[in-house]
């Protein structure tokens, strides 16, 4: 083989050829492909080349708006408002990336574009077929999006990442298959490569790894006219070699084609896991790419990070109160914001899962052993967040939970609704509103303390909230979510929402100590609120987590994970620093990991004595209220509380 670097270097016409990395699935869906995805381009951009993705889902629907989180997971909002898959928030944070609608592509999206082509009469009266109008409009919106740069040097991307959504051999993914099998040779041999992510399982009964799955799924691929370059391995353990040398026999590929990606510990492992078997000098070679011979520090970090989060012995609980706790994805950004902060301060995240229904009254009638166990989860986590959503099921639940952090002074974040909820708890059980409510849940209230915003058409559901990033500007000096965020005028974060804290009704709140210190630029529209003599309590109308990325966590977040281990104030009197413990040394450099992007200090510049000293905290210990909600006084005195679950005191003493 010639030497790659070389190879690279002399080519003439590298920097004006865009490379396509095609990402294709089999055997069983949600195997990983968008995580194999986002490696790829992070070993790529590792290399120094600017990268974009695109993601494309054989869906009819126009976009992902209007799926519930337990069909696709959780709904990803991109700066211009798109409502995308949630892998699309994949590629954002493993590349640190901003993207736009136009990179989440849908069979809906495609046969509108092409049906109102015709109905314009674009295609001077043809019979409009899927080949060659459809696959020609899959390659052309490719061809067009890939150069829309998505780095804030706004330089055009020298690669795209493809992932084409479902399994080979579906019949909603078909167009679209035929459509890549003529864009090979459209774009050439040289720019086009295909990934294709299959599952070799592993049966208890045997222990032995089965590669029959992997082969018919290679096999139908090429019958399709697509030939894979590479064959990743999605395995329970390494991927044995007489396995890979038989995969690479009967899915005509070499051996060091065929990639083994094995259940890790951290997903910050993945990209290290395909470096380290080649892919990078094989896309170089394979796809002629202009690699420098430069040290690799991105995926250094990426070592360190997972590193770091192998290591970590301290411990930090969320209680995640939602709807969807049954799926993990529901929740795939909010998930992602909580680990991105707890590595920042070098805890083990612990999330509870809290179904919202399992709070309420009802359930302790129908089915208290679910209740209690609820209650025990809630009461002794550290932390307590309510994310967004939409209904009304499980708000009552919701608001029980907030009133227990109010209450007892636990550390809060409230995300859209969950800030909307805090609002209508607050003016509930402090201002003696009891009907106050969203007018989304009770459009009679007497107290409509959140309400529908004006623009906001309630005859169709699709693309109608207030979608996007928008300013949101601070109004008060002291507010501990300005100093988190670095004490900056404003922010502009990602929203999705249709209703709003009502404005005409804030002077009632903020009389009592719940201040509104971010606003939009027009000063209507409720952002952020704080409640005072709180360690943190928190609401912002905003979604933090689709900005959160692995080193530059979301100042929200970071300030709940900071407030449940006992170090946030501790944080802001360091001037929004980490503590000395928090910083890694390495060859007399000292490498800080604040919330915000890591700085580098000479080691003479910092007394070494401190580095081997933890500050003492100024931070009073919180006291926990002898108290409980008015739904769990009777706790004690329940046999079923207490044969199956840790006694009230012992529930309280919990932290």
């Amino acid at each position: 083989m010639p030497n790659t670097l070389s190879v690279c270097l002399s080519s003439p016409r590298f920097r004006t050829q865009m490379k396509y990395i095609l990402v294709t699935g089999g055997v069983i869906s949600g195997i990983g492909k968008g995580i194999i995805a986002s490696s790829v381009g992070t070993i790529l951009k590792s290399c120094g080349l600017h990268v974009t993705a695109i993601k494309i889902d054989p869906y009819i629907n126009i976009d992902a708006g209007t799926f519930s989180p337990y069909e696709h997971g959780e709904v990803f909002v991109l700066d211009d408002g798109g409502e995308v898959d949630l892998d699309l928030g994949n590629y954002e944070r493993f590349l640190d990336i901003r993207l736009t609608k136009d990179n989440n592509l849908t069979t809906g999206k495609i046969y509108q574009s092409v049906i109102n082509k015709e109905r314009k009469g674009d295609y001077l009266g043809k019979t409009v077929q899927v080949v060659p109008h459809i696959t020609d409009a899959i390659q052309e919106w490719v061809l067009r999006q890939a150069k829309i740069p998505v780095d804030d040097d706004e330089v055009e991307p020298q690669v795209c990442v493809i992932e084409l959504g479902g399994t080979v051999g579906d019949i909603e993914s078909m167009p679209f298959i035929e459509a890549f099998r003529q864009f090979q040779f459209k774009v050439k041999r040289e720019n086009f490569c295909n990934i294709h992510v299959s599952l070799v399982p592993q049966p208890s009964a045997t222990g032995e790894q089965k590669t029959k799955p992997t082969q018919n799924s290679v096999r139908e691929l090429r019958g399709l006219g697509l030939s894979p370059d590479l064959v990743v391995c999605r395995c329970t353990n390494l991927l044995e070699t007489s396995v890979k040398e038989k995969i690479s026999m009967f899915c005509h590929v070499e051996p060091e084609q065929v990639i083994c990606v094995h259940d890790v510990s951290s997903i910050y492992r993945v990209p290290l896991l395909l470096e380290e078997q080649g892919v990078i000098n094989y896309f170089c070679h394979r796809l002629n790419l202009p690699i420098e011979p430069q040290p690799r520090r991105i995926l250094t970090k990426w070592k360190e990070m997972a590193d770091r989060s192998d290591r970590m012995l301290e411990t930090c609980s969320i209680a995640l109160v939602g709807k969807y706790t049954k799926l993990s994805d529901s929740y795939a950004s909010v998930i992602k914001a909580l680990e991105h902060s707890a590595l920042a301060i070098n805890h083990r995240l612990e999330i509870k899962y809290i179904d919202c229904a399992d709070l309420e009254p009802s359930t302790l009638q129908d089915e208290p052993v679910r209740y209690h166990e609820a209650w025990q989860k809630l009461c002794s986590a550290n932390g307590i967040l309510v994310p967004g959503g939409f209904g009304v099921r499980g708000t009552e639940g919701k608001i029980q939970a907030i009133s227990w952090a109010r209450k007892q002074k636990k550390p809060f974040l409230g995300v859209c609704l969950g800030m909307q909820l805090a609002v209508c708890e607050f003016a509930r059980n402090v201002l003696g509103w009891q009907d106050a409510n969203s007018t989304e849940f009770d459009p009679d209230t007497k107290y409509p303390v959140v309400i529908d915003m004006p623009e906001h058409n309630p005859g169709q559901m699709g693309g109608t909230m207030r979608l996007g990033k928008r300013r949101t500007i601070f109004k008060s000096n002291s507010s501990i979510l300005r100093k988190l965020y670095g004490d900056v005028d404003h922010v502009d974060e990602r929203h999705r929402h249709r209703f709003e804290v009502n404005p005409e009704l804030k002077h009632h709140f903020e009389e009592k100590g719940l201040r509104f210190v971010g606003q939009d630029v027009e000063g209507e529209r409720m952002e952020v609120i704080e409640l005072d003599d709180q360690p943190y309590f928190v609401g912002v109308q905003y979604h933090p987590e689709f900005t959160s990325r692995p080193i530059k966590p979301s100042p929200p977040y970071f300030g709940l994970l900071l407030a449940a281990a006992g170090k946030l104030n501790s944080y802001l009197q360091r001037g929004c620093r980490l503590s000395p413990s928090r910083i890694s040394i390495k060859e007399n450099v000292i490498v800080a990991q604040p919330s915000h992007p890591l700085t580098a200090l000479k080691m003479d510049d910092v007394d070494r004595k401190t580095l081997c000293e933890e500050p003492r905290s100024n931070e009073p210990e919180s006291e926990v209220e002898n108290t409980m909600p008015e739904i769990t006084r009777d706790l004690e005195n329940c046999q079923i509380w207490r044969s199956e679950t840790a006694s009230l005191p012992t529930l309280l003493a919990m932290h």
